[in-house]
């Protein structure tokens, strides 16, 4: 699915929505389902990626730090430095479900697990 380019570095969450995203080589791995953002500072801090199934069946949904994103123009998606079995073992949450995102042991587990800071 390809949207809009990204213009002087923005761009609106809607349009984000339904994005691919690929790994460094190309494959590709899911698509953003949702975006999370801090209250706080209005800042995204997770890109909910929809990794997995066949329609629909058996998706699971995968809150990937914002900075492990690259929006690549070229393929029309984000990029992260991950492979499939990486993404298979990362913390994830099916579709009838709803994570605790105020729950700061949740956010440090998934920011743990890529290697990002706190």
């Amino acid at each position: 699915m390809q949207h809009a380019s990204v213009t002087n570095d923005h761009i609106r969450a809607t349009t984000v929505k339904g994005t691919d995203v690929y790994n460094r080589e190309g494959e590709h791995l899911g698509h953003i389902d949702d975006v999370v953002l801090s209250k706080s500072n209005g800042r995204a801090e997770y890109a909910i990626m929809s990794f997995g199934g066949f329609l629909g069946l058996g998706e699971q949904y995968h809150p990937l730090p914002w900075d492990t994103l690259t929006y690549d123009s070229t393929r029309g998606g984000y990029v992260v430095d991950l492979n499939r079995a990486q993404i298979e073992g990362a913390p994830s949450y099916r579709p009838t479900e709803e994570p605790d995102w105020t729950d700061p042991a949740y956010g440090a587990r998934i920011r743990d697990y890529y290697n990002m800071p706190i």
